[in-house]
């Protein structure tokens, strides 16, 4: 089966969302998250799940078959940090490995390899970014 970009309509009973996205097509009823949920901090980077199709005609979430690797963080902006540095802390995460997304203008999800989390701690150090966390 080909792994490539596909956009579903996925429903997730336990939020009761729907919501419409991009993702990389493992097999028929199997994807994987190629960005974050918004509504669903269980779906991100790198996330496998399982689907059905509901009577709506929408992909129903099953089941996670495998978490992501990637340690996600998300993060309150503030339009008191200047953009310079968040387009740094952005471009530090790409060349580290790591992808990053902005949602509703003011929500920062970061996803980061294991093994450089301290490296992108020491940049929003260095950058003085004292930014509000948000954690289940």
């Amino acid at each position: 089966m080909d792994t490539q970009q596909t956009k579903i309509k996925l429903y997730d009973r336990q939020e009761k969302t729907t919501t419409t996205m991009f993702v990389q097509r493992i097999s028929d009823n199997v994807f994987r998250m190629i960005d974050n949920d918004a509504f669903n901090c269980k779906l991100t980077r790198g996330t496998e799940f399982e689907t059905k199709i509901n009577e709506e005609g929408d992909h129903e979430i099953l089941r996670i078959i495998k978490k992501s690797d990637f340690i996600t963080r998300r993060f309150v902006l503030t339009i008191e940090t200047n953009q310079t540095d968040y387009l740094f802390l952005g471009q530090e995460l790409t060349k580290n490995g790591g992808f990053w997304q902005v949602d509703f203008g003011g929500i920062a999800t970061v996803n980061i390899p294991p093994d450089k989390v301290a490296v992108v701690d020491k940049v929003m150090r260095d950058l003085n970014l004292n930014l509000t966390e948000l954690t289940e």
